[in-house]
């Protein structure tokens, strides 16, 4: 039977100064009530401007919010030639095996100054980034970066925006992606990045590479990445953002996947989700997918970026049911697209995801804020009609 839901929207927080805005909001469970929401101040002037990942703290499963605090231990660093590599795209989930918050994520590389813009060509590393929270002292461990095999080929490497799975042996599961240097080039725009998903040890201090499996991709313009990787019911499923649409694959042990087909509603048509991550709600009940894409009045944002929608996936067809889509995060012309999803309890699940104010060109913050949009950070509850036995009570 498949499980219902209602759905129950919070306002985090919400108010900006033009100047900046809230990015990449994740959320991370430390069992029993503790949330630990990581989120990253943007620079307005630029794409993608990032500077130290944020923390906001609830005790109380969300009802209170701490307000939002800078971390040095997860904010840039200079390289000996002055570029900026700073963390970001990063998503903390509960290591259960270890007992310990991992938040895993890349490197951003900047010119140096204070409006030094994004890198975009093979001079220097892209790297994936970690860090490890201490909820006694409410601190993260200064981020480091993991070493990976072959440096010419994982070039450009990154797990941002990715959704893991832990193993019961306490191995991670961790989806990246990545561009050999020779394809980076000038500009990576041209190339397509491969995805695959990293096996890894994690002793609740280190994270370390074991291997990893096949390595996913299409010819269409930057190939496959920001992979997110659900378990359900003995099978791993791994969604994939394409500039030009999503796609999704299934494999048996979360390293060996099929070949990644275009995600579809049940009657064919192709989804519409494109240049977007998508990220999994597992239910013990039903495997649902959180998403934003085309032909919903939604024109006027960019990218379709809003509003957020969640429906049911089928399994086998692999394949979303158009009857079970909803709008859970509505469209006040931001976008939504960079967004996290967790189970927190068994009656509930979230989705985390922020206004970011900047419009389609030529929408100004004007038109935004006409529309409503005022970057808040949304916590959206998924409140089950049933007992989600993925998750311990």
């Amino acid at each position: 039977m498949t499980p219902e839901y209602r759905v129950q929207l919070d306002v985090v927080t919400q108010g900006y100064d033009r100047q900046t805005d809230w990015f990449q909001p994740r959320v991370g469970i430390v069992p029993p009530q503790t949330a630990v929401l990581t989120l990253t101040r943007q620079h307005l002037w630029g794409s993608d401007i990032f500077t130290a990942v944020s923390e906001m703290r609830s005790e109380d499963l969300g009802r209170t919010w701490t307000a939002p605090q800078a971390h040095a231990t997860l904010d840039r660093r200079a390289l000996p030639d002055g570029v900026e590599a700073c963390p970001c795209d990063m998503t903390p989930a509960w290591h259960a095996r270890s007992g310990r918050l991992l938040a895993t994520g890349h490197t951003a590389l900047y010119a140096a100054g204070e409006r030094g813009a994004s890198l975009k060509g093979n001079s220097h590393t892209r790297d994936i980034a970690w860090s490890v929270y201490d909820a006694a002292s409410h601190t993260w461990s200064p981020w480091e970066t993991l070493p990976v095999p072959d440096r010419e080929r994982f070039f450009w490497t990154g797990a941002g925006c990715t959704q893991r799975v832990d193993r019961p042996d306490g191995d991670v599961l961790l989806p990246t992606y990545s561009m050999p240097r020779a394809d980076v080039g000038e500009n990576f725009w041209k190339s397509c990045f491969f995805s695959t998903v990293m096996r890894c040890a994690f002793d609740g201090r280190h994270l370390r590479y074991i291997e990893h499996g096949d390595e996913l991709t299409v010819p269409d313009r930057r190939g496959l990445y920001e992979p997110s990787l659900a378990a359900w019911q003995g099978r791993y499923y791994l969604t994939l953002r394409n500039d030009l649409r999503g796609y999704v694959a299934v494999g048996g042990d979360g390293l060996h996947f099929s070949a990644p087909v275009p995600w579809t509603f049940d009657d064919g048509e192709e989804l519409g989700s494109y240049n977007t991550q998508q990220h999994w709600i597992a239910h013990s009940d039903g495997l649902f997918l959180v998403y934003t894409r085309r032909g919903a009045d939604n024109d006027f944002v960019f990218r379709h970026r809003a509003p957020l929608f969640m429906a049911q996936v089928d399994p086998e067809r692999l394949c979303v049911l158009r009857a079970t889509e909803r709008a859970i995060v509505p469209n006040y012309g931001a976008q939504l697209g960079n967004f996290g999803t967790a189970n927190v309890t068994p009656q509930e699940s979230w989705v985390v995801t922020s206004e970011c104010m900047q419009g389609k060109p030529p929408a100004t913050f004007d038109d935004l804020e006409r529309r409503g949009a005022n970057a808040r950070v949304w916590l959206c509850r998924i409140l089950w009609d049933r007992p989600n036995r993925l998750v311990e009570g």
